[in-house]
């Protein structure tokens, strides 16, 4: 797994990979310190990863993190912060990241949530999935069943867009998009389109 590392902390960049070179299935191939060299990273290395520190300098937060997902629909995401979980854990995998983690997290947690985002899964903590659920938000609780890309297909559907539409939005193809509605249509228990679109709004998914 090949790993592009955004961060600005000289100390944090280099404490994740010494701490990381004894697990081989990570591959550290570039860092970058500032945003104004993320996408030419991203399109040069070719990362499998990339971990993205939320206050990089010269990004914008969620708003390049959704700039990043446009340009790189297949990259896998795992954003790194000192803000608190609760508040932006969900904003981050909303704007299309895979997985969101506390800076104060160990080591075996970093490596546990690489892992699963590698396997095309979405990573909160145990402690932000505990918090969110004492809440007993249903609609927060049905978020979480989807995927990035199922977020992705349902945020385009409840714009009016036609498979062929998002098809070429995702540079999926137009069978695959059907498979995320038929997915979409179980994991909200819903029967028709009309009500999958009710549910993006009711989960806030829609821009």
């Amino acid at each position: 797994m090949n790993i592009l590392l955004a961060d600005h902390h000289p100390v944090f960049r280099r404490g994740l990979r010494s701490i990381m070179k004894d697990h081989k299935e990570f591959s550290f191939k570039a860092k970058v310190d500032d945003g104004n060299d993320l996408i030419r990273s991203i399109t040069y290395h070719h990362p499998d990863v990339l971990i993205l520190e939320m206050d990089l300098p010269n990004t914008q937060g969620i708003g390049t993190l959704r700039g990043i997902r446009s340009h790189f629909p297949d990259l896998k995401i795992l954003v790194v912060s000192s803000h608190p979980e609760e508040i932006y854990a969900v904003s981050a995998v909303k704007a299309g990241a895979n997985g969101y983690i506390s800076k104060t997290r160990s080591i075996k947690e970093t490596r546990k949530s690489l892992l699963a985002i590698a396997r095309g899964e979405t990573y909160l903590s145990e402690n932000i999935k505990s918090q969110l659920d004492n809440k007993n938000n249903k609609d927060v609780l049905k978020f979480k069943k989807l995927s990035t890309r199922e977020i992705e297909v349902l945020n385009l559907l409840s714009k009016g867009r036609r498979n062929k539409e998002i098809a070429k939005a995702l540079s999926i193809n137009e069978k695959t998009v059907s498979t995320y509605k038929t997915r979409l249509l179980k994991k909200l228990k819903v029967d028709n389109i009309a009500d999958l679109i009710h549910q993006s709004r009711l989960l806030q998914i829609a821009s």
